[in-house]
């Protein structure tokens, strides 16, 4: 058995069934995907376009991992949207407006409604990506677009050994969380359907806490893959 394997098969027996695992895959080979995908892996997540799209052609070619999925992780520029957008199951990292606008006008253009994910920047490092508070309830309090399907939150921690930061990060994801869910209830939320289920928080040196606090995803690749090993051009 090899060590991704291996590695794979220890995190499905510790994470509940309702538990979502993506393995963040960028920066190792496609050889890595496709080990890891008959491990049992389906959900894949990547955060740059280029490296993506090397991979989805690389795959459909080879014809392995037919039922593959991938996930965009990472900051996305809207001229790189026809890269990403035909090829994922879900932006887990819409960061703007003007993004979100931009997928929206795509998904009109090209017949499709794309699930996304807003990220919320819980973190106290400010290079970090991310909506504040208020800008997460003045889109889901607006009029719905068509061609986006808001389906949740996503947010990372301060990278920290300090459990409680983390925890309190985490916390504020949870908390705006529960808040639009009481106001979609209250019919205040029109952007917020019932679809709206999804909270994605916790990465490999947190996924712990993230379970225990309520993640429905958890994006994990160092513990599958081990170091980052090559940058696809």
């Amino acid at each position: 058995m090899s060590q991704i394997t291996d590695r794979i098969n220890r995190l499905k027996a510790e994470l509940p069934d309702d538990v979502m695992l993506v393995a963040v895959s960028k920066f190792h080979p496609v050889e890595a995907v496709v080990e890891a995908y008959r491990a049992g892996q389906r959900v894949f997540g990547e955060s740059r376009p280029q490296e993506l799209l090397a991979k989805v052609r690389a795959l459909e070619t080879s014809g392995l991992c037919p039922d593959i999925r991938w996930h965009f992780i990472g900051h996305l520029q809207t001229n790189k949207l026809k890269m990403v957008l035909p090829y994922v199951s879900m932006v887990e990292s819409v960061d703007s407006v003007h993004l979100l606008d931009a997928i929206d006008r795509w998904g009109r253009e090209n017949n499709t409604v794309t699930d996304v994910l807003l990220e919320y920047h819980i973190a106290a490092e400010e290079t970090k990506q991310g909506f504040g508070r208020d800008e997460i309830l003045s889109i889901v309090t607006s009029p719905a677009r068509m061609n986006v399907r808001l389906r949740g939150l996503m947010g990372m921690a301060t990278f920290t050994d300090d459990q409680t930061l983390v925890r309190s990060d985490f916390s504020r994801l949870m908390s705006l969380y529960g808040e639009i869910i009481r106001m979609r209830d209250e019919g205040k939320c029109p952007s917020a359907g019932r679809e709206f289920n999804i909270r994605s928080f916790g990465m490999t040196h947190d996924y712990r806490i993230a379970v225990a606090m309520g993640a429905d995803v958890v994006r994990i690749g160092t513990l599958i893959f081990g170091e980052r090993e090559a940058v696809v051009k």
